[in-house]
């Protein structure tokens, strides 16, 4: 969009969410309109002044270029990837709980609670059935407003249930990768889930299905190590954070200085670990083609 529609929406307060053609406006002038993530094509410049209320559908930034209070937004992810109204909800019911009865500076009750309270009454991981672009897709969608987006007992079971639904069903399986890694309230559960997912998913290849994983900013820890570098195909947005210890750990370890860019996306292009680099914009579009080409 041209520079003099820019300052106009910049009137509005949110220059945070605006850069050059990465939002879209869904609708201009509705007394009731939301604010949501998203971004902006053409749109006349007489429609929008200071006092306009807009409501913007989803974001399509690179990781970096996102506002920190709409990063672990998972709706948005839904909206971009998903047809409108082909989505439903699968295994919304399973919930974590302190079956250790694990207690640190904090119970893990109380951080459940609180968790479920402030993310919707949803764990780390949401599951969908739905289309993309009129193909069927299984689709999980990671919560890193969920304690971390951290992978316990729950994780483990929806995904593995995910990946059962997809090999009976022969659809393709997208994982939207978003977490800390593994979750340590949960003790050698939460690392059983690696074995756990990576056992179906490799029933689920031997079958000849398709599985794509999508690593956002940030993916790490036990995620990294499992399902998130088990995809047929890698992709991963701009500029997001991936990796298994972080990288300051990795430098008090080895005693040497890391190179610039480490643990980006963009460094583990380079270096093989991940296929394709996909603003979220083009994701869509994108999936479209790889399961056209390979399903």
């Amino acid at each position: 969009m041209g520079k003099s529609k820019q300052k106009k929406v910049l009137g509005r307060g949110l220059s945070a969410l605006l850069n050059n053609d990465d939002h879209i406006i869904e609708s201009v002038g509705d007394n009731n309109a939301e604010l949501i993530i998203g971004s902006i094509v053409d749109l006349p410049i007489e429609k929008i002044s200071n006092n306009t209320p807009i409501k913007i559908k989803s974001t399509f930034l690179g990781a970096h270029a996102i506002p920190e209070q709409y990063k672990n937004n998972k709706s948005g992810y839904l909206d971009l990837i998903i047809d409108s109204g082909s989505e439903t909800r699968l295994f919304e019911n399973i919930k974590s709980s302190n079956f250790l009865d694990f207690t640190a500076r904090r119970n893990y009750d109380e951080q459940l609670k609180d968790a479920y309270a402030k993310g919707g009454n949803t764990d780390s991981i949401e599951i969908y059935s739905g289309t993309v672009k009129e193909k069927s897709v299984i689709l999980g969608i990671m919560n890193f407003g969920f304690i971390g987006g951290s992978m316990g007992s729950v994780v483990g079971e929806l995904i593995s249930r995910a990946i059962v639904c997809a090999r009976e069903e022969k659809k393709p399986l997208i994982l939207i990768c978003k977490s800390g890694g593994a979750r340590m309230q949960e003790g050698a559960i939460s690392l059983m889930q690696l074995a756990k997912i990576s056992s179906q998913l490799a029933k689920f290849s031997n079958e000849g299905g398709l599985y794509i994983t999508i690593l956002t900013d940030p993916t790490t820890g036990g995620v990294t190590a499992s399902y998130g570098m088990l995809g047929d195909i890698i992709l991963a947005e701009p500029g997001a954070l991936i990796g298994f210890a972080g990288p300051r750990v990795i430098k008090q370890t080895i005693g040497q200085d890391l190179p610039e860019g480490f643990q980006r996306s963009e460094f583990l292009l380079e270096k093989g670990f991940v296929d394709q680099i996909v603003s979220r914009n083009n994701m869509k579009n994108r999936l479209y083609k790889i399961i056209d080409l390979l399903n």
